[in-house]
């Protein structure tokens, strides 16, 4: 196994400012600090009105975050830069409108930058946005005490649902995901139903950004944990309209319709063991070709409460199919919508959920106080060795985040394995320090399909939100 440190320049300074940042921080890695009322609680809900139904609330977030990079994209192409180190910096202040209980209006600007990035793809549109609204809606309310309420909101937001497999704001990207459109939900005590009518928004990086009027994005999801259970479940259809895309040699219109369902839960009440699986089918037409595309994911844990540090075993499995034959117009090609896939298949983002098997495991363990890190290793396969290897934002962004590889680049499986280890400090109430560092060993795949450089990634977050 190679030695990461010398292949890796920049990770004595990544070491340094996380050390600093963790002992020298404003309250002190091991500092006794009371929590007095908080001094940002006056502008959190400022009254409007003399009875307090008409209220204003403001709110922000700076986040700094550092990155440095070996081996880029496995060393690909030849002719890029494989190594940098960059700071990425993004701004988030919203105001939040109360009328009584039924009526709301959320603004909230967004400023997203990088002071420069010279690897494969330049400064994407996933690290810039200069100046932009990243929500704008307004939402009708009808609460009913004790039996559940409902909601309607208009205008661009966010989606998030479930675990984030498959719609995901995707906050690790420095512009974060955001729609256009409708959604409505039904609360009620165990659980919820939500249902929503969007297109994705564009990121134009130095102009305003519109939504996608060729991609149609909507769907069902319902979410319920029943009184007197352990058990949570999720079910959900989703559905995907664009004019244009293409699987591994298939191109043409794409209507596609995704049926899923989780469950979730310890074994029993105050079980160590706990578990989750997820499961989805895919089908549809993309031009003149079927769909028959499915994916699943698992994981189980362990927890040790009572020893120090309360450590935390799991193991991980997470399958997304791929295309059989590229000359048959019918697509087994997953389509991973718009996932967050940086929590399950790795840091480094080298593979998406699509045509992709990752068997990972880790343990995590909090080490003092609030402090907490987590140690994660994956084995990476492609489920077809006739599809190629995605990115984490495939198919809707070009390489490196779409296509990496071609399938017929390579016979062998084999992508690679990749070594996370990650440190988590939460400040006080506000600021957040998050640090970690990762490799990549390429796999067979990799090296017969072009460059196979090993990959190296460190960073250093600062998060402070109001």
């Amino acid at each position: 196994m190679p030695t990461a440190f010398p292949a890796f320049p920049w990770a004595w300074r990544w070491a340094g400012a996380t050390a600093v940042a963790l002992t020298l921080g404003p309250f002190g890695l091991f500092a006794q600090q009371a929590q007095p009322r908080d001094r940002f609680d006056t502008i959190k809900h400022v009254r409007l009105s003399s009875g307090g139904g008409l209220w204003v609330g403001f709110g922000g977030q700076l986040r700094e975050r550092v990155e440095s990079w070996t081996g880029f994209n496995f060393g690909a192409p030849p002719t890029a830069d494989h190594d940098d180190f960059f700071t990425l910096t993004r701004l988030f202040l919203s105001a939040d409108l109360h009328v009584y209980d039924r009526l709301r209006f959320f603004v909230q600007g967004k400023s997203a930058t990088v002071d420069s990035r010279s690897l494969q793809g330049g400064i994407r549109v996933v690290d810039q946005d200069e100046l932009d609204l990243q929500q704008f809606y307004g939402e009708l309310r009808f609460p009913h005490a004790g039996s559940g309420a409902l909601a309607f909101r208009v205008g661009r937001q966010e989606l998030a649902y479930g675990r984030e497999r498959l719609i995901s704001p995707l906050d690790w990207t420095n512009t974060r995901r955001t729609f256009e459109g409708y959604s409505g939900s039904f609360s009620f005590p165990s659980g919820a139903v939500s249902a929503f009518l969007t297109r994705p928004v564009l990121v134009n990086k130095y102009e305003f950004n519109e939504r996608d009027s060729a991609t149609t994005f909507y769907g069902l999801y319902a979410t319920a944990r029943p009184p007197r259970t352990v058990i949570g479940v999720d079910a959900y259809w989703l559905g995907l309209r664009r004019a244009s895309a293409r699987f591994n040699g298939t191109a043409g219109r794409e209507e596609r319709q995704t049926i899923g369902a989780r469950v979730w839960g310890p074994t029993r009440q105050g079980a160590r063991l706990d578990y989750e699986a997820e499961a989805a089918w895919q089908f549809g037409t993309v031009g003149p070709g079927k769909i028959r595309a499915y994916m699943f994911a698992g994981q189980v844990g362990y927890s040790l409460p009572q020893v120090r540090g309360a450590p935390r075993v799991y193991l991980n499995l997470d399958y997304a199919s791929g295309d059989k034959d590229s000359a048959v117009a019918d697509v087994q090609t997953f389509n991973q919508l718009f996932p967050l896939a940086h929590a399950y298949l790795g840091f480094m983002d080298v593979a998406g959920r699509q045509n992709v098997v990752d068997l990972s495991g880790g343990l995590s363990v909090r080490l003092r106080r609030a402090v907490s890190t987590a140690v994660d290793f994956h084995r990476f396969q492609r489920a077809s060795g006739k599809d190629g290897l995605y990115g984490p934002l495939a198919p809707f962004l070009p390489p490196p985040a779409g296509a990496v590889r071609s399938g017929a680049a390579g016979t062998s499986k084999d992508i690679g394995s990749e070594l996370d280890v990650t440190v988590r400090y939460p400040v006080g109430r506000h600021l957040l320090v998050v640090t970690g560092y990762s490799h990549c060993w390429p796999g067979e795949f990799i090296r017969q399909s072009g460059p196979s450089k090993g990959v190296d990634f460190g960073y250093l977050t600062l998060q402070f939100t109001l």
